[in-house]
């Protein structure tokens, strides 16, 4: 039986860490996606972003959330903390291997003119190590919350278990072969190894 309406689908991680990808497998699922396309896609994410620009403010207004149940929602990490804590909400997280993340987010401001060795990599890597498992503690002790891992590598790899996976966790009827048909292995482009 679907609960859909019940809670907010919420998809978060870390910058460049395959949300925008696993938004793109829940509307192709059936999940109907909050978006603006305010941002356009680009070479860092040439399928689109999938991004909600009030989602950015949050704090000053959360007024829209309790309509977004039934709906999925991209939030980064940082700022699921802001989120009305009166509203039910199934969190994907998203993981991917640190160093990755930090190459592709480099790689991204190389593109944009900025200068990633301006900060250094050792630093930001601990720094998001805290702040993960910082958020992980909070999230797994908010009784309005429940949360799923999803592993970056593991969903390129074996996109149809994971659509399984991840449609059991929403106790959705989710069409599992569309969300494992729109992931691209060829965008899986800055790896550890």
């Amino acid at each position: 039986m679907s609960t859909t309406s019940q809670y907010v689908s919420v998809v978060s991680g870390l910058p460049r860490s395959g949300t925008s990808m696993m938004m793109r497998m829940l509307e192709a699922g059936g999940v109907e996606p909050i978006v603006d396309h305010e941002r356009e896609p680009n070479d860092d994410n040439p399928l689109g972003y999938y991004e909600f620009e009030p989602v950015k403010a949050l704090k000053e207004d959360s007024s829209w959330v309790p309509g977004a149940r039934g709906k999925s929602v991209k939030v980064i990490y940082k700022l699921v903390y802001d989120l009305p804590a009166n509203v039910d909400y199934r969190v994907i997280f998203m993981q991917r291997d640190l160093v990755e993340v930090l190459r592709s987010q480099e790689t991204m401001m190389r593109r944009d003119g900025l200068d990633p060795d301006s900060i250094g990599r050792d630093l930001l890597l601990q720094m998001f190590q805290g702040e993960v498992m910082e958020f992980r503690r909070w999230a797994e002790a908010q009784r309005n919350i429940r949360i799923f891992y999803a592993d970056y590598a593991r969903v390129v790899s074996e996109p149809e278990d994971m659509a399984k996976e991840i449609a059991k966790f929403l106790d959705t009827d989710l069409n599992v072969r569309a969300m494992a048909e729109v992931v691209d292995p060829n965008l899986y482009r800055n790896r550890s190894a």
